[in-house]
């Protein structure tokens, strides 16, 4: 496994995403983490690829709002079926699971953690690239880093959290992060243990920021806390992962 400034063989390459709002809110600040090793944008997708994305995004849109208005547990498959004028087959071919509908999104961040490294720069270790990567993130209020107060998506996040069977779904989500991470470290039980560690800091920095904001802080208020919370993780991280000198 490679954490110092080598790069790293093997392998291409955390979180929530919390519907369109959280999508806007990530929208705001993108152009402002473009720095020095940022994962390249992705290649162009087909016209076909395109309509299967809007669909999963239609469907997924659909039964969000259904579950946030009457509760996960109160809506059937049968109904966001319905809404998204489809039928049930033609669902689960989308969505093999009823959870997979709340947190489809989340899809699109299982490799990013093993993005940033492969897109580091030179001479940069993966753990400063992560590091850059989370502070920019809450510089420009990412949801995936817990620290978004925008109504959207706080109702997305009381909605997961709240709801045993989707906080249960999630974390097959953050095992196919650690597994990407893990490739992009070098694979290996090395890289698989440090991947382990480095997306349950991610996810712990995360929760907590989301905890103080739905106890009503203000995202702006919960900033430098943090910023300083996520400075000692990853000072934690470097005394365990990268060798000395």
């Amino acid at each position: 496994m490679v954490m110092s400034g080598e790069t790293a063989g093997g392998g291409n390459g955390n979180g929530s995403a919390a519907g369109a709002a959280g999508e806007g809110a990530r929208a705001q600040g993108r152009g402002r983490d473009r720095g020095q090793g940022e994962p390249a944008a992705p290649p162009r997708i087909s016209l076909r690829e395109r309509k299967k994305q809007l669909t999963y995004r239609a469907i997924s849109d659909a039964a969000i709002a259904m579950f946030l208005e009457r509760g996960f547990d109160k809506v059937s498959v049968a109904e966001v079926a319905a809404a998204a004028d489809i039928s049930k087959p033609t669902l689960f071919r989308y969505f093999p699971a009823k959870e997979d509908l709340a947190l489809h999104r989340f899809a699109d961040h299982e490799d990013e953690a093993a993005r940033v490294v492969d897109g580091r720069g030179p001479g940069e270790s993966p753990l400063a690239a992560l590091h850059r990567h989370f502070l920019a993130g809450l510089d420009r209020r990412d949801p995936v880093t817990g620290l978004c107060d925008v109504p959207q998506v706080l109702a997305f996040h009381r909605l997961l959290y709240g709801t045993p069977a989707l906080v249960a779904r999630l974390y097959a989500y953050q095992g196919r992060s650690e597994a990407a991470l893990a490739r992009a470290l070098g694979d290996g039980v090395t890289a698989r243990l440090a991947a382990g560690q480095i997306i349950a800091v991610l996810r712990i920095l995360a929760e907590e920021n989301w905890r103080r904001i739905d106890a009503g802080e203000s995202a702006d208020a919960v900033y430098a806390g943090a910023v300083r919370a996520a400075e000692e993780a990853f000072v934690q991280l470097r005394r365990g992962l990268e060798p000395e000198g």
